[in-house]
Parts: structure tokens; sequence; C-alpha cells
């Protein structure tokens, strides 16, 4: 079996491509925090020495988006630097390389979904840090995919998902924005989705199928239509079931600015890779009861 190397194992997505592996028919060797200093060129080097792995992924970043407006630099390094490493030590094996980014590099203007082709303007310095990890692990060259994602929920990690059942058994009512569009995107299918396309990269031609790729769950939703969702779920499960107050972005200012529109058109993924997005309900709900058991 395959070996893939994975930065990033102890978030959401990373614990996701660590648990779908065997299924997947690949053997993985997942780093956390605690393992290797991503920040640390030498250490990344030194870490996809051990074991010749088949491919690298990089599912770890800096994702407090708040956070980032105050310490930009630290979000560069940690979302730009860092790939940009991990992305040359893929090239110089001559292995495969995903790296994870998001909805945010755009400025959420547009009306119809965002293509990869599009136009970028991050709102952000969250946006900013994850379009320059774009640029710099593509400027390594190699069979390197680029996937943007959004709104990513799984049983574990922080997440929208797990704040909602918090907040539900703290306050009467909930006062969430509705007025920020995207989609909920489930880290089980990303993991999925990653090792269908780590296949694809080392066993065909891989002209045209690397660069930049969209996949997000469906059917897109604002935060309270989400809201209202996992609250759906935790109230069949015996859970409290406050109300849910849809709120203007403008009544719930926050440090760093938000896209109104986060939808992403998948089409290419699903022409070059076979790749269909998925429903997040049912994952959804699945997460709801995992969380709901570890109550």
């Amino acid at each position: 079996m395959p070996l893939a190397l994975v930065f990033g194992a102890g978030g959401q997505v990373g614990r996701a491509l660590v648990e779908a592996a065997p299924a997947a028919g690949w053997r993985v060797r997942g780093l956390a925090r605690a393992d290797v200093d991503i920040l640390d060129i030498a250490a990344v080097a030194a870490a996809a020495s051990v074991d010749s792995p088949d491919a690298i992924v990089n599912a770890a970043a800096f994702t407090a988006v708040d956070r980032a407006e105050s310490d930009e630099a630290l979000a560069m390094r940690v979302n730009a630097e860092a790939p940009g490493a991990m992305a040359a030590v893929a090239t110089a094996a001559g292995i495969p390389f995903v790296h994870l980014s998001t909805d945010y590099v755009f400025d959420g203007a547009s009306r119809v979904p965002y293509k990869e082709a599009d136009p970028v303007s991050p709102l952000n310095a969250y946006g900013r840090s994850k379009r320059a990890g774009e640029i710099a692990a593509y400027r390594a060259g190699g069979r390197c995919v680029i996937l943007r994602t959004s709104w990513v929920f799984a049983p574990w990690g922080n997440n929208f998902v797990r704040t909602i059942l918090r907040l539900a058994r703290e306050r009467p009512e909930l006062r969430i924005v509705d007025d920020q569009r995207g989609a909920p995107t489930p880290a089980e299918d990303i993991a999925r989705t990653i090792y269908r396309i780590l296949d694809r990269l080392r066993s065909e031609d891989v002209a045209g199928r690397t660069g930049l790729f969209h996949y997000q769950g469906r059917p897109p939703t604002s935060w309270a239509g989400f809201a209202e969702a996992v609250l759906d779920e935790a109230a069949a499960l015996g859970h409290p079931r406050p109300p849910v107050v849809r709120i203007a972005t403008a009544d719930y200012p926050t440090p760093a600015a938000r896209p109104a529109n986060g939808i992403l058109d998948c089409a290419r993924i699903a022409r070059d890779f076979d790749v269909t997005p998925p429903d997040w309900r049912p994952a959804l709900a699945r997460a709801v009861q995992a969380l709901r058991d570890l109550d």
C-alpha cells in the first residue's frame, strides 16, 4: 500500500485523513503540531525523508480568522511559507502534493459560484495568507493539487457545529448571521476526495489534473441556515432547541471581514477526478450523534 505523509494530523481534515486511509487503500503517517514544527523547513524536510512517502498532504493551517488580523506575520508563515516548503520537498522527491485552501481568497461580491479561474481578492489577513500559500505551493512545481474548500466540520476539533451545540446549552436564543452564504463540507468527505486525487496523480497522466480545484458540500446555505440544521439534528436527540434569530453581518462586527458569497463552482473536480460534492446533511447527523455520545 502507498504511504501518505500528512502534516496537521491533529486537525479536522488531518484526523479524517488518518481514519480514512485504510478504506482508501493507503497507509498514513500523521504528524501533529507536537510531532513537527512546520515553521522549521529543515524539520519538514527531515520528516518527509522518513519512510519515503508516496505523497504529502498539508492539512495544517492557521485558521483563527480574526486573530490573523493582529498576527498576519504568523499566519503568513504557517499558511504560506510552510506549504511552500512542503511542496518543494514533494517536488524534489517526485511525489504528489495536496494542499488545502479556502473560499476566503475571494471577496464574496460575485452573485454566482466562484470558478477556479475567477480573480481573487481576499478581504482579510487569513485570506491573504491562504492565497500566498496557493502561490507558494504552485510555484514549487511538481504534481500539486490545491483544494479550496469551506466551512469544514467534523465530530472533533473546533468548528461551527460544536460551537452551536455549546451555545444551545447556554443561551435562550442564538443570533446568527444570515447574509453570508457558503456550504458546509464534512472533513470525512474531504479526506476521501484527497485519496482519490492522490490515486489519480500517482497512476495516470496528470496533464491538466494539477493546480486549483474547488470542493465543498451541497446544498449552499447561510450560517443561520447551518445553525438551524445543527439544532434540528440535536433536538431529535433530546438536546435543547433555542430559536435562531437571523441577523445581518453589520449586526455582528468582527475584526476580520468575511465574504458574503463563498459558494464554489465544483464542476472542474467533478470532470477531472470524477468527484461529486457531497450532501453535507448526513455527515452532520453523524457528527451531532458522535458529539452527543462524547457528552
